[in-house]
């Protein structure tokens, strides 16, 4: 969503001076033009999702522009159409607005005030386009790409890295900030595994009374304290056959880590209150925010269930280390929310596009969520995206710039898998130009290739 797409003008004017005369203005001011004496000749080179927008004068020959912005609603609702009416019909451009269209222009008009309208349309235009081009992607996706969204090299490392352990009935330790998504990848390693017709049972460690954790997990039988009245299985029995996802286990009490690991081992537990050993088979995937070896060492996390548990580890990046997927998961929450709230889902203006760039994210994938269903109820405030950021030395505005450069250059990059010269042409700037900046910006070309399993040309 960040590349700047290069967006054309369609020109409809039957008068030939004048529309020689603007077809030169907006050439000069960089826009490619496809000019047309009426609107029947125009439409028949119109299609859907073309990069363009349309200025056309309400008085043709044959087909009005009021008729023709008509039909170019029927055809694509979001292009933006431009009229330019003579004085009389400044009546008639109004009731065109109320029809759609984007803007109108009072002729006589300097090139200069064209232009400027046709830049905002432009913008508007190329927003859209991306935002299409973003939501087609999404509804591409299938299987593990549709729930663990993201293009950078670490999210495909992700996804491989499940779809590998998935098919392994081992036990899996998740490593992550908070707010990086450590639940839905626990989720995805239990839909994609040969458990996921058993229980996905997940216990927030950190959200449980130290009192009430054994019986959470291993149950109770009637009587075995006060207020038992009933017999109650535990999660690792209701996991059975499935997936126990343990949460936050760094807060877990280390009495209750000696039990668990006991019935880790043993692969069998006994409620409280009850001598009976009951087999248990279900996969332990733990999830920690902090980093369990170094806790052991400091004797805060039993080294022994450190390491019964580390079979195998995932690491999930914060999302200020994997900025060029911020737009795509701003826009699948932003889909996501308006389907929730039942009502449409707006588009990113450009400033809110730079700002959700230059946010260092500290709530990581669920701040990101939350800013999004604040732009869907139309609450959103630019102090809630991290007016911190913004402050100090670190958060210069050269270092803004630069964390959206970067995030620009590497998507377009990873969009022509590494290829030099298709990355220039997109970004429309000149391939010595881009190798500067990729040098610059110290960005691998070799890691975003290598992501592709082959070599692109340079």
């Amino acid at each position: 969503m960040t590349n700047q797409l290069s967006i054309g003008v369609i020109y409809v004017e039957d008068d030939d001076d004048v529309r020689i005369g603007y077809v030169q203005a907006l050439k000069l001011a960089g826009f490619d033009v496809l000019a047309f004496p009426g609107a029947e000749q125009a439409i028949a080179s119109i299609r859907v999702d073309m990069p363009f927008i349309v200025v056309s004068d309400v008085r043709l020959r044959g087909k009005s522009g009021t008729e023709f912005l008509s039909e170019l609603r029927r055809l694509d609702p979001e292009l933006p159409v431009i009229l330019v009416t003579a004085h009389g019909d400044i009546a008639m451009a109004v009731e065109a607005m109320r029809a759609g269209a984007y803007d109108f222009i009072e002729k006589p008009c300097s090139s200069e005030q064209l232009v400027t309208v046709v830049r905002r349309a432009a913008d508007k235009r190329r927003l859209t386009m991306e935002v299409r081009a973003l939501r087609s992607e999404l509804a591409d996706q299938r299987g593990i790409e549709r729930t663990l969204i993201g293009r950078s090299p670490q999210m495909q490392k992700v996804r491989r890295l499940i779809s590998t352990l998935a098919a392994a009935s081992v036990d899996v330790m998740i490593y992550g900030e908070t707010g990086t998504g450590k639940d839905v990848v626990a989720q995805c390693l239990h839909n994609h595994s040969e458990r996921r017709g058993g229980n996905y049972v997940a216990v927030n460690c950190g959200g449980l009374p130290d009192s009430l954790v054994e019986s959470e997990l291993f149950g109770h039988e009637a009587g075995a304290f006060t207020g038992a009245t009933r017999s109650r299985i535990g999660k690792l029995e209701f996991a059975n056959s499935g997936t126990l996802f343990l949460d936050e286990i760094e807060s877990m009490p280390l009495t209750m880590q000696v039990k668990l690991l006991r019935a880790l081992q043993e692969r069998a537990i006994e409620r409280i209150g009850s001598n009976k050993s009951i087999p248990i088979d279900c996969r332990i995937v733990a999830a920690s925010k902090a980093d369990l070896l170094q806790m052991s060492e400091r004797k805060l996390f039993r080294a022994d269930l450190y390491y019964r548990l580390g079979v195998a580890f995932i690491e999930l990046p914060p999302l200020r280390e994997r900025r060029e997927d911020i737009m795509l998961l701003f826009e699948h929450f932003t889909l996501e929310a308006a389907r929730r709230f039942k009502c449409d889902a707006p588009i990113a203006d450009e400033n809110l596009v730079s700002r959700l760039l230059s946010h260092s994210w500290p709530g990581n994938v669920r701040e990101l969520r939350n800013v999004a269903d604040r732009f869907v109820l139309g609450v959103l405030n630019e102090r809630m995206i991290g007016s911190s950021d913004f402050n100090g030395a670190d958060q210069s505005l050269p270092r803004q710039l630069e964390t959206v450069e970067r995030a620009i250059v590497e998507d377009a990059l990873r969009r022509t898998k590494g290829d030099i010269q298709a990355a220039a042409a997109l970004l429309g700037v000149p391939k010595q130009t881009l190798y500067d900046k990729i040098k610059r910006l110290a960005i691998d070309i070799e890691a975003i290739r290598g992501t592709f399993g082959a070599e692109a040309g340079t």
